[in-house]
């Protein structure tokens, strides 16, 4: 998954430019290439390999099923989402929320909507671990719309001197925000990989203007600046040349 790039890339992914299929309990638009959507030319960003935005009906989910050597964080939007894992834990995690597992040497788990009524919308990510082969980890957060409103909020990072309340092996940040008509701003140091995705309402990004499901592209890019209204997510990765 090798995305190097000698020159600075700010590139719009269009919501409908998005890999979809409809399983009738899931709907799924893939960042990346994912499960049967393969396109050599769209494996990774940096170190973040996947990005699905999942719809999930009420009452199902993804049965048990492995994981190892990834980080993976799961961003509930809307509803309810259950976890449950072969390490022995067990969660619901709502809207603004944050599941995140370390697969590590291997684990087992299912995800299913926690409602018999109502659908499920998140934002399920990975990351290419800095470290391969460590002992599996679980861990859930819920977050306060407070915390998010007008401002970022740091989430996950493994970035020196950038806490955040998860833990990554990773040289990575993912960090979150609602915005309500404020302007905010991200700076990158150079060399870094940027991916910026729009979970609602209409964005505008260095110029851009962006709706739900868009996202951007950014490699050396020196700094991201936002206004408009809706939630974003914004990624800041190293490369992970494989």
């Amino acid at each position: 998954m090798d995305t190097t790039t000698s020159t600075n890339v700010f590139a719009v992914q269009r919501a409908g430019q998005r890999y979809t299929a409809d399983h009738g309990w899931l709907r799924t638009f893939h960042s990346f290439s994912f499960a049967d959507y393969y396109d050599p030319h769209n494996l990774s960003w940096g170190a973040l390999r996947v990005l699905n935005d999942d719809y999930i009906a009420a009452g199902t989910g993804f049965p048990t099923h492995p994981h190892r050597d990834m980080e993976i964080l799961t961003y509930v939007l809307s509803g309810k989402l259950e976890h449950r894992d072969s390490m022995g834990n067990h969660g619901i995690v709502g809207p603004g929320g944050v599941q995140f597992m370390s697969a590590g040497t291997g684990v087992r788990h299912s995800e299913y909507n926690g409602s018999q009524t109502d659908e499920l919308h998140l934002v399920q990510m990975w990351v290419v671990p800095g470290k391969m082969g460590v002992t599996p980890d679980y861990g859930q957060r819920d977050f306060r719309i407070e915390e998010r409103r007008n401002q970022w909020l740091d989430v996950a990072s493994g970035r020196s001197g950038i806490a955040a309340p998860i833990s990554l092996t990773q040289d990575a940040q993912f960090r979150v925000a609602r915005l309500e008509g404020v302007a905010l701003h991200h700076a990158f140091t150079s060399k870094r990989y940027g991916f910026l995705f729009v979970a609602e309402g209409a964005i505008t990004a260095n110029g851009e203007q962006l709706h739900a499901g868009d996202a951007v592209r950014m490699f050396d890019v020196p700094a991201l600046a936002l206004e408009g209204t809706g939630e974003v997510l914004l990624w800041d990765v190293a490369n992970h040349p494989e």
